[in-house]
């Protein structure tokens, strides 16, 4: 099975003349002898661009690779942009497998011997599919007696066979690039992998998916931003997750946002506020957010909100990175490329060595251009990869806790830009930062840990006398027990000492005993070999 689909990958990749990503002076001779002499898997695709050809060939082969093909793609800190900007023309929509299979399978997780038993009006039509999962629409009964429109999204059957074997695969070549490739090092194909095999193995489990709905949910609990639909989690299994079906306008169909009036202006800057909000307030974000993902709801459309749906993955980060990357952001929009190297280092994301001076120059340069114009002038997709490239300089590693926050930036880029060229993002994001890291530092954030810990203070306050009693009446006899132990370390030193110097007397009289011996003096060779015995037994502490 897995030489079959191996042999099927390299014959796909081989029609479409993927190997020509290759650079010639990377291919040993025996690789291009082996090439041509396989005549019967020419490149059947010349009048394509490389770029074109890949995006096709990962089609071809299936969900798995379209998937990975999309986070690929957003991966410019290793790929040409042409080969990344195909990558992101990459659809999320696949044939849909047989809704009656798809009825069995919610049957079984939710065991029911017939749908019809839960949900009313199960239409066995997919409302959507996608390369892991596909959703169907129905009706559950309430228990007010009312009626709930819902969507049940249901796995693929056997996808996660799939996934697995096509996994082992990549990691397989990936072994192989990073082995062989001159650049191997550099592109790190192995964590590559690693990535994807974390991040499509958790969408696999929809409880998982479910559970961060919930979160999202409740982060934005009465928000004007940014809607999560209710999930009904009694109903939710592994492979099946059953919420409330929503009805809104896809973010990426501008022409009906606009005809209903949408103020397009204020739906942009909204969705900048709810990314920062997610990162920086939540510490929990949204990480899949393309436009397939996000719609705009109908309701008020002079107050437009969000609705956000696909939660399989999300983002975090820690209170360290997160206090470091809201300060870049801070000074980056303040120009101060100088705190942007200084805060580098001492993060550790870029060595202690690092000549500040150098890195603040070659942030300067990439960085100062895009000040000052409006989004449709600027190209973040630019931005970030000569900051990449700046960082490889300056031997920066990929942060991965911050590969899916770099993913999420660009997908925010791609919606500004459509819903609104001219929206300024340093203007509508540098009030929120600067007010998030004011939170953090001074009066109001020791006020705020204060009121945290005062729960805790509370329960142990009562125990305080106790505590503090205890401490004064063995503090001086943990002090005697320190001292005594001390001293007798030093003996213990002093007699080591002894020993050593005692032992050493023993070797050199037993050597000496050896050679006045062998100079035929028994006499005086008796008597140093009785002081070497003296000098041992002495060693040995007898």
């Amino acid at each position: 099975m897995r030489i079959s689909r191996f042999y099927h990958i390299q014959k796909t990749l081989l029609q479409y003349g993927l190997d020509e990503l290759i650079p010639p002076q990377w291919q040993p001779w025996y690789g291009k002898v082996l090439r041509h002499s396989l005549f019967w898997l020419r490149n059947r695709h010349k009048d394509k661009t490389v770029g074109e050809r890949l995006r096709l060939a990962l089609q071809s082969l299936g969900p798995v690779w379209v998937k990975f093909g999309q986070m690929l793609s957003t991966r410019r800190d290793l790929f040409p942009a042409h080969l990344a900007d195909e990558l992101a023309k990459l659809q999320d929509k696949v044939p849909p497998f047989d809704g009656k299979l798809a009825q069995k399978l919610i049957e079984q997780a939710l065991e029911l011997d017939n749908i019809a038993q839960l949900f009313v009006g199960f239409e066995q039509t997919a409302l959507a599919s996608a390369s892991i999962a596909q959703v169907h629409t129905a009706q559950l009964p309430l228990a007010d007696g009312s009626m709930a429109d819902v969507v049940i999204k249901v796995i693929r059957p056997d996808i996660e066979r799939q996934i697995l074997a096509d996994l082992a695969l990549m990691e397989t070549l990936a072994d192989a690039a990073a082995r062989f490739l001159p650049d191997g090092k550099r592109l790190r194909p192995r964590e590559v992998v690693q990535e994807y095999r974390k991040t499509i193995l958790d969408e696999l489990d929809l409880q998982r998916e479910a559970a961060n709905a919930i979160q999202l949910r409740r982060n934005f609990d009465g928000s004007d931003s940014l809607y999560i639909p209710f999930v009904y989690s009694d109903y939710s299994r592994s492979n099946v997750m059953v919420m409330e079906r929503i009805y809104g306008i896809p973010v990426s169909d501008i022409a009906a946002l606009q005809a209903q009036g949408t103020d397009m202006e204020l739906l942009a800057k909204r969705g900048v506020e709810v990314f920062f909000t997610q990162v920086f307030r939540d510490s929990f974000f949204h990480a899949d957010m393309h436009p397939g993902n996000i719609f705009v709801s109908r309701e008020t459309p002079a107050n437009p909100k969000y609705i956000g749906i696909d939660c399989g993955i999300v983002g975090t980060l820690n209170a360290e990175d997160k206090r470091y990357l809201a300060e870049n952001f801070v000074a980056f929009f303040n120009r101060d490329y100088k705190k942007v190297a200084q805060l580098h280092v001492d993060s550790g994301w870029v060595p202690a060595h690092t000549k500040v001076e150098e890195f603040e120059s070659a942030i300067r340069t990439v960085c100062e251009p895009i000040f000052q114009k409006p989004l449709a002038e600027i190209s973040f997709g630019n931005v970030l990869l000569n900051l990449f490239s700046t960082a490889r300089r300056f031997d920066m590693q990929v942060q991965p806790q911050l590969v899916l926050l770099q993913k999420t930036l660009l997908y925010i880029e791609g919606l500004g830009r459509q819903l609104y060229p001219q929206l300024d993002l340093w203007k509508t994001a540098k009030p929120f930062l600067e007010n998030w890291v004011k939170q953090q530092v001074g009066l109001p954030a020791v006020w705020r840990q204060v009121k945290d810990n005062l729960p805790f203070w509370a329960e142990k306050l009562p125990q305080m006398p106790n505590l503090l009693h205890q401490y004064l009446e063995q503090g001086p006899k943990q002090q005697r027990q320190l001292l005594q132990q001390l001293q007798q370390l030093a003996q213990q030193q002093q007699q080591a000492k002894a020993q050593i110097v005692a032992a050493t007397f023993a070797a050199a009289g037993l050597i000496s005993a050896s050679i006045v011996f062998m100079h035929s003096n028994p006499f005086i060779a008796a008597a140093l070999l009785i002081f070497s015995v003296l000098c041992g037994i002495k060693a040995a502490g007898k």
